[in-house]
Order: structure tokens, then C-alpha cells, then sequence
């Protein structure tokens, strides 16, 4: 018997951590000078020594905009889904070019893979049933029952 070996172990970088660490740190520290630029008085700013600094109002627009934006980007990527979608008369609704259909084995007697399937020792194949079939099995107990209760009108009039 052979003996068991180690897995070598792989020398991981750990530069992803630091990238996290400096965009954590990074965005940390410009969230707290966007959020004194926008609460302190000029006074204040003025005597840290900022001699310019960007109007008071973008403290208000660039969270608005960014708010109408990501709204914006829902109501796009909603609006191509819709686009990209069939109509329901469509048939590709129903089916498209990947469907797999079934195919009847040749040394099979009988003339449907459905009933073919059927036999305890086959093992059944992956296909997709279709859509008149998934109808008749769905809907028939309704149309059963519509007629029936389309009867006992017809005769209680």
C-alpha cells in the first residue's frame, strides 16, 4: 500500500486583502470629509485652510443623482427584459432550437418513445415532452368538467 501524500500547499497572495483593505480605508476616509464639507460652516473649512471647496449644493445633488441613477438603471435593465421577451403567440414560448425531443429506439415494437418508456427495465431517457401532450394532461379533467357543467345548464334551461 502507498503511503498517503500531502497536498503541497500553494502560496496564496495576500494582495487582494491589502486592495480591500486600502478601498475600505480610502472610501472610510472620504465619506467622513464629504460628510464635515457638507455639516461644517465655511468659517470652520476656512480655518482648517481649505481655500476652495465645491459649492454647498452637491451635497445634495450627488446623492440625488446617484438615487436617480441607480433608479434609472432597475427601470432600464426591467424595460430590456420586457424588450427581450416573446410575445405569448410566439412559439418560441413553447419551444426553441435546444429541445430534445424523443427518439424511438429501432429494436423498440412499439410506435411512441412515450409508451416505449414505460417498460420497468428502460431506463428513460432526458427529453422534453411536448407541449400538446403537457396540455391534454394539464386540461383535461377541465374541459371534462367545463362540458359536464355546460350540459347540466344546457338541460336545467
Amino acid at each position: 500500500m502507498e503511503p498517503i501524500q500531502k497536498h503541497a500547499r500553494t502560496a496564496k497572495s495576500r494582495a487582494p486583502e491589502f486592495y480591500g483593505f486600502v478601498a475600505w480605508a480610502s472610501t472610510s476616509f472620504l465619506f467622513v470629509l464629504y460628510v464635515l464639507w457638507a455639516l461644517l460652516p465655511d468659517r470652520w473649512i476656512v480655518a482648517l485652510g481649505v481655500d476652495w471647496y465645491p459649492n454647498r449644493e452637491w451635497a445634495i445633488l450627488i446623492p440625488a443623482w446617484s438615487i436617480i441613477v441607480l433608479i434609472l438603471t432597475y427601470i432600464s435593465y426591467w424595460a430590456l427584459a420586457l424588450l427581450g421577451t416573446p410575445s405569448f403567440s410566439d412559439l418560441s414560448t413553447v419551444t426553441d432550437s435546444f429541445a430534445q425531443l424523443p427518439k424511438l429506439p429501432s429494436s423498440s415494437h412499439t410506435s411512441n418513445a412515450y409508451i416505449a418508456s414505460t417498460n420497468p427495465s428502460t431506463i428513460p431517457q432526458l427529453y422534453d415532452i411536448p407541449i400538446g401532450m403537457v396540455n391534454r394532461v394539464l386540461y383535461q379533467r377541465r374541459t371534462t368538467m367545463t362540458t359536464h357543467t355546460h350540459t347540466l345548464q344546457s338541460n336545467v334551461l
